[in-house]
């Protein structure tokens, strides 16, 4: 066994986790059976057994502690601010944070986190007696850590009637410590929970010789540049390929003037290390074509919706063993391009859907206390989608329970257009075939259509299958297999309802009727002639309340 002098023993991480906490709030309860369950799964833990008050300064033994840890846990409680001991090891970690990307989860014990943020409650008296006897400069070192560590993604513990049981947490925690350890998701961490499984399948697909094009196919906001990024960031880092180059919103910028042409130029230029540039629609030049194919590259090309696109960039023509990620809305396009394997982005479970909402509702990993049936119908009505989650959540941090309410009300009758506006691209690229099925879908037919509703379809719009079938390439639509039928997205159905809302203030002169109150005032008001041409609405809403299945 190495000496304990040796450079190289104090240079290696002797441990995982190093946890921060007060021993007489904490040590013979929470901290011990967290401390246990760590220790269970085969973690290293340091626990400084003794944990008396040893003033500002630290131990060499304990700064190394510190240092070498990977992952540090203080553990937030109503007295932490009053041990020297404790400030001075908080100070030492958030150091580690900046300096070496130490990660630091903190849990708020039955403490509020704004009150960490901002030194407030006990944790005033506390800084106030420590100027009395420090000097200002050394206290005002152990506040910025303090207000720092407060403002990091954690648990916030309160106790109460509604919070989860310490059990639950102490479960959770060790979870995503070991999520840490193993350095799953280090890229998206903080953007999207649940979405290791998804990346390990990309990157097994990635390691494959005979997969050379991977299609990533979803609904808008779904995930699919994220999981891609986090994928890039993961294949770069690890895997040798002569040059690489992430494509960002190939979509949106070939709609601008000369737009393919930049992204031809853009991505040749990174992939050949030089200044290139192409003046027609196709690379036609023998020299790029003949460096092209002796580039082994790893290109991701975000937001395709045309095969044209992905031609024209001269993917054809990437050296052997090349790999390419394409993603898109459509699966039809990825179908034309001839990707090898299709992978669908699929939404998040209720577990990590409210994780990730309450990432950006509360900075931490579960809601405050008071908030918990209020983040659940956040959560329920963004239906798995993280970027309506994200959208929901940044807009709410720090606002109070009555603002919470209203909101809630608000996006059931108004949406909130940081989703639609992503979630409306898909609808503005379809057809008027396909526009008025979606509608029909959104407005009549509750979001779900089987059998019966697809044959009323069909009497109505000639190609009514193939058009049904076009909105589930586009992901505006999803085949529920258990119903055996087609359904719609709750924020897709409102945003068809709201399109049409849109078309006019006055409910008969919109081409589709979609409350109940205001067919009852159509009928009421029209005259005859105009009761036929809104007869057909009345009849689409009376069949929605009949199952299909009868």
């Amino acid at each position: 066994m190495a000496s304990s002098s040796s450079s190289s023993a104090l240079l290696q991480p002797k441990y995982q986790v190093f946890l921060s906490f007060r021993g007489e709030d904490t040590r013979h309860n929470f901290t011990s059976h967290l401390l246990e369950a760590l220790k269970n799964r085969g973690i290293n833990v340091f626990f400084d057994e003794e944990k008396l008050e040893k003033g500002e300064e630290l131990s060499q033994a304990l700064m190394h502690a510190i240092t070498a840890s990977k992952i540090s846990i203080p553990i937030f409680s109503k007295d932490y601010a009053s041990s020297k001991s404790c400030l001075a090891e908080l100070s030492q970690i958030i150091d580690c944070m900046r300096s070496q990307g130490q990660i630091v989860l903190p849990i708020f014990y039955h403490v509020d986190p704004s009150n960490v943020r901002h030194h407030s409650g006990s944790f005033r008296e506390s800084f106030d007696q420590h100027l009395m006897e420090k000097p200002k400069d050394q206290v005002e070192r152990w506040k910025a850590a303090f207000t720092q560590a407060g403002q990091l993604i954690g648990w916030h513990i309160d106790g109460g009637n509604f919070d989860r049981s310490e059990p639950e947490y102490i479960d959770k925690i060790v979870v995503v410590v070991i999520e840490k350890l193993s350095g799953k998701s280090t890229f998206v961490s903080e953007e999207l929970v649940g979405i290791d499984d998804q990346i390990h399948k990309i990157l097994l697909m990635i390691d494959q010789d005979h997969i050379r094009l991977i299609g990533i196919w979803g609904m808008g906001g779904i995930g699919k540049t994220t999981l891609a990024e986090a994928v890039y960031n993961e294949v770069v880092s690890g895997f040798k390929f002569d040059a690489h180059y992430f494509l960002q919103d190939v979509r949106e910028k070939s709609l601008e003037r000369y737009g393919m042409q930049s992204l031809q130029n853009e991505l040749l230029s990174k992939l050949l290390r030089g200044d290139i540039h192409i003046d027609t629609r196709f690379i036609g030049s023998t020299l790029i074509r003949d460096r092209l194919r002796n580039t082994r590259a790893f290109v991701v090309c975000d937001d395709v919706n045309d095969l044209d696109q992905i031609q024209r960039l001269g993917v054809q023509d990437f050296g052997l063993g090349s790999k390419i990620i394409i993603t898109s809305r459509d699966r039809q396009v990825l179908k034309n391009i001839g990707v090898n394997e299709l992978h669908e982005v699929v939404g998040l479970k209720l577990d990590h859907s409210l994780e990730l909402f309450c990432k950006f509702a509360f900075k931490q990993y579960n809601p405050i206390a008071g908030f918990w049936d209020l983040s659940m119908e956040f959560v329920k009505y963004a239906q798995d989608n993280p970027l309506a989650l994200k959208v929901f959540g940044a807009a709410l941090y720090g606002k109070e329970r009555g603002n919470w309410e209203s909101a809630l009300r608000k996006v059931k009758k108004y949406p909130e257009q940081g989703i639609f506006g992503c979630l409306k691209i898909s609808f503005d690229g379809l057809d008027d075939l396909e526009r008025n099925i979606f509608l029909d879908i959104a407005c009549l037919f509750g979001g779900y259509v089987g059998d019966l509703k697809t044959k009323i379809l069909a009497c109505w719009y000639e190609g009514a299958e193939y058009g049904i079938s076009n909105l589930v390439d586009k992901c505006l639509v999803y085949i529920a297999d258990e119903l055996d039928c087609y359904r719609m997205h709750d924020l897709l159905q409102q945003m068809g309802k709201n399109i049409v809302d849109r078309e006019s203030e006055d409910p008969r002169k919109r081409s589709r009727i979609c409350i109940p109150e205001d067919v009852y005032n159509v009928f009421k008001k029209n005259t005859f002639g105009d009761f036929l041409l809104q007869i057909w609405s009345l009849i689409f809403k009376m069949e929605n309340s009949y199952d299909d299945s009868v």
